[in-house]
């Protein structure tokens, strides 16, 4: 047996929570294939398997480990099975891989007889509650949804239930609250507003969404406006874009900005390295390139440190307003919000405009008022102006030099 240990992953980290087993025990893995994935408090890392052989998992799915701690053994003793055919597992019993029985629609697993009142019942399955292992619609499922139309309990509970559930949080999750929680205690943090009309960025969009694609081979979205908007803005009010740093203020002469990314195991602000030196389309492929990874747990630590400012987008979610949390050690985050047509008044006529709501947050000890109001009315006239992008001042009165 060969022993899988928790590798050293950095200096400052002792502990890490199992993620999931990516193999299940008793599969054949071949060497160097990733066996498990680890969440520390900073980013998330595969575990890979030093040898080929069958698997012993020895620790659970969101289990607490320190660094050198063993995981799981490997018998490289065991010659491969060909195909498809599995050893047998702890119990003698043979590992086999059974695909799960669809119902309609294909995206939502059902037992045959369930599937079959669905169908002849014309039931929406998504509005059936699963109590079947792995998310699995059973029969009874279906019947409960049928007596109580309307009525809908938790997922994998029966109605009326009084339920309580305890579960460990992650090490991700133990991060995010106490550097909040840090967030709101040490810094002075006000926030103010502002709305920015969204006509004329949403009228190039659909103007050169199509020729954008097939040039740079992204989608044009709206981070590439915001981001470049704010990297000319820092650079014009640098407290916005500075540290405190003991007694010191450390200003920046560049902008790393931070996006706020969503994940099924919490948010994480992977960074984006000199936005003022990056093109539209190399804003864009980052955005993408960063939330894939954030998604599928591939981050880096580098990739998670070291930002000046924050974006972060709430409208994704329907959000219309909020007050966004400064991520420590920066001094100020802009909030995205939810586009809204609402009734404005435009050279003394009511037109419809789609609008949205930004917040500015900000440490009142670096940033006093002047600067933030002033950093947001900035940020509203580059975003209404689109071609100001281009570098930061009206081509015609830089012609008139005004």
């Amino acid at each position: 047996m060969i022993d899988i240990k928790v590798p050293a992953i950095g200096e400052s980290i002792n502990e890490v929570t199992l993620l999931k087993w990516t193999k299940k025990e008793g599969e054949w893995v071949d060497r160097d294939e990733v066996i498990a994935e680890l969440e520390s408090e900073k980013a998330t890392f595969e575990v890979n398997a030093e040898q080929a052989g069958i698997l012993k998992p020895l620790v659970k799915e969101g289990d607490t480990l320190h660094i050198g701690d063993v995981l799981a053994q490997i018998d490289e003793t065991i010659v491969k099975p060909e195909g498809n055919v599995k050893v047998a597992g702890p119990a003698g019993k043979p590992i086999t891989n059974t695909a799960p029985v669809t119902a309609v629609p294909n995206d939502i697993k059902a037992t045959p007889v369930a599937s079959a009142i669905i169908a002849a019942k014309k039931v929406d399955a998504s509005s059936i509650t699963p109590s079947g292992a792995g998310g699995k619609i059973l029969k009874h499922d279906v019947l409960e949804a049928l007596a109580n139309p309307g009525k809908k309990a938790f997922a994998g509970v029966a109605l009326y239930s009084r339920n309580v559930r305890s579960e460990k949080m992650s090490s991700l999750r133990r991060t995010i609250s106490r550097r909040l929680v840090e967030s709101k205690n040490t810094t002075a943090m006000l926030t103010t507003f502002n709305e920015v009309d969204m006509f004329r960025i949403m009228e190039l969009r659909k103007l050169y969404k199509d020729k954008f694609k097939e040039t740079h081979g992204v989608n044009l979205g709206f981070m590439s406006f915001f981001a470049k908007a704010c990297a000319i803005a820092l650079a014009e009010w640098p407290s916005v874009n500075a540290y405190m740093d003991g007694d010191n203020i450390l200003y920046h002469d560049y902008a790393d900005i931070s996006i706020a990314v969503s994940t099924p195991r919490g948010l994480t602000v992977p960074v984006m390295r000199n936005v003022e030196s990056m093109g539209m389309a190399d804003i864009e492929k980052k955005v993408v390139e960063l939330a894939g990874k954030a998604r599928d747990s591939k981050l880096t630590a580098e990739e998670l440190q070291g930002g000046t400012f924050t974006i972060t987008n709430g409208g994704v979610f329907g959000s219309l307003m909020s007050t966004p949390i400064i991520n420590i050690p920066q001094s100020a985050i802009l909030g995205m919000h939810k586009i809204q047509e609402r009734p404005m008044a435009v050279n003394g006529q009511v037109v419809i405009r789609p609008m949205m709501y930004l917040a500015l947050s900000y440490d009142h000890r670096i940033i006093d008022g002047r600067e933030s109001v002033s950093f947001l009315v900035r940020v509203k006239e580059l975003l209404e102006n689109p071609e100001l992008l281009l570098f930061g001042k009206d081509p015609v009165k830089t012609l008139l030099e005004l």
